[in-house]
């Protein structure tokens, strides 16, 4: 695959994904942590099944012989990661819980450094500090000092725990490589939904809801339950788990143009912030040159 299309699919999955910040918390309000997952899957596993199987006609029985590792993305990026997350926002700020989920692309790099062995580049490095330097000045809107003097909750506790789970889930998406990924993501959706049922039974759910709260869970079930999922594991065949994960610093970036667009002011250090993201984003994506060996070129036919 190109990589102006793996940039695109990266870019594409963290615009959704803020969405599913900005519309999540007005739909906690009404859902439990629990209800929202089983309900965004629920919405999600009628489609991917079919976009499966028609872009990518995998061998079913082929995918369900995995079905071990399908299980343990399942609980991981499908239930764990999006309890946490929901849980989170009942408790904190959209704030804490952006600036903690900012610390993610460094659980991956390191994460991915000591599990698979991933070298950090020197500018890779230099991209994925320029990159936190920028969503750190948009979520303190230029006063770094707040970092150090926000009084945790146990929200971003739970951030923590998300970030922590989504690490590993990215992972272990990189390590999958027998299974096409729509049908990975279809197949793993389809479990977790199986062991969230009789969760959802008890759960004492009392619709109706409000138009808001339909719109938003309808929002979070398709473009982010959909969308991001196959657009990230895609691209995580194609580049480094260390590499993509810097790209979920734009969810901050996006969630700001998300509150533009709802009415809310940006600010002008909000505008820089996003520019040295996107400046970290290009720098991390630059890959190492290699020289090749002029004798190994040399028996080349």
């Amino acid at each position: 695959m190109k990589k102006q299309y793996v940039l695109l699919f990266l870019i594409l999955a963290n615009l959704f994904w803020a969405g599913n910040y900005v519309f999540g918390k007005y739909v906690v309000a009404e859902m439990t942590p629990l209800q929202m997952t089983f309900f965004r899957w629920l919405i999600a596993v009628f489609l991917l099944f079919p976009i499966a199987h028609w872009i990518e006609r995998p061998n079913w029985k082929e995918v369900w012989k995995e079905w071990k590792i399908l299980l343990v993305m399942s609980i991981l990026g499908i239930i764990a990661y999006n309890y946490l997350l929901y849980e989170a926002l009942r408790f904190t700020t959209s704030l804490n819980a952006a600036l903690v989920n900012s610390i993610n692309p460094a659980f991956i790099v390191l994460f991915s450094a000591i599990l698979l062995k991933e070298k950090i580049p020197l500018k890779n490095g230099v991209g994925l500090i320029i990159s936190l330097l920028g969503v750190l000045l948009v979520l303190t809107k230029g006063q770094l000092q707040q970092i150090f003097q926000l009084d945790y909750n146990q929200g971003d506790v739970f951030m923590l725990l998300a970030i922590l789970v989504w690490t590993f889930y990215s992972i272990i998406g990189k390590k999958l490589k027998t299974i096409p990924p729509i049908s990975a993501t279809a197949a793993s959706v389809l479990l977790a939904l199986v062991i969230l049922f009789p969760f959802m039974m008890v759960s004492g759910f009392n619709p109706p809801l409000s138009q808001q709260a339909v719109l938003g869970i309808l929002y979070i079930g398709i473009f982010p339950s959909v969308g991001s999922f196959i657009f990230w594991n895609v691209s995580l065949r194609h580049m480094g788990a260390s590499r993509a994960g810097i790209y979920l610093n734009l969810i901050a970036v996006f969630t700001a143009i998300l509150s533009l667009v709802l009415g809310k002011s940006i600010t002008f250090v909000q505008i820089i912030g996003g520019i040295l993201v996107f400046i970290g984003v290009y720098l991390t994506s630059q890959k190492e040159k290699n020289r090749e060996n002029p004798v190994r070129k040399k028996g080349k036919r």
